[in-house]
């Protein structure tokens, strides 16, 4: 039973071989009426570098107003600025904030005061790291 079923995936897999191989170079690629030399010298009427030029013309489309902010994001990421570099060299350690939000009240009776937050630093002074110190949790 093996033997018979090894025996018609080998004919199955050379038949589908061959058959690939029925057609001829001349089916698959027609030659045209051009020699190379004029295809390398774009005298051929089809083809040089204008044609190329027209080519690449027609399938430009406008960017979407998302691929232009991705567009402008990635050049950001990639170029080298002197505070990529300090920050890259010498992270932050974590500080983290306290925010404090004060409602909206009167002061001295009738004094009123808008609401509004402000951030507190729990540390002082900001610590950085030294190069190569990690910053990540474990």
């Amino acid at each position: 039973m093996q033997i018979s079923v090894t025996l018609g995936v080998f004919v199955l897999v050379a038949a589908s071989t061959l058959a690939g191989c029925s057609t001829s170079k001349d089916e698959m690629l027609p030659a045209g009426n051009s020699n190379m030399l004029e295809l390398w010298k774009g005298t051929d009427g089809e083809s040089g570098p204008a044609r190329g030029v027209e080519e690449r013309a027609a399938l430009r489309r406008a960017l979407t107003d998302g691929e232009q902010q991705a567009a402008a994001s990635d050049d950001r990421s990639y170029s080298r600025t002197q505070e990529s570099e300090i920050s890259q060299q010498f992270p932050r350690l974590p500080n983290p904030d306290m925010v404090m939000y004060v409602f909206p009240h009167l002061a001295q009776g009738n004094t009123p005061v808008p609401g509004y937050s402000t951030v507190f630093p729990f540390y002082d002074q900001t610590q950085y790291a030294m190069p190569g110190e990690r910053t990540e949790a474990l």
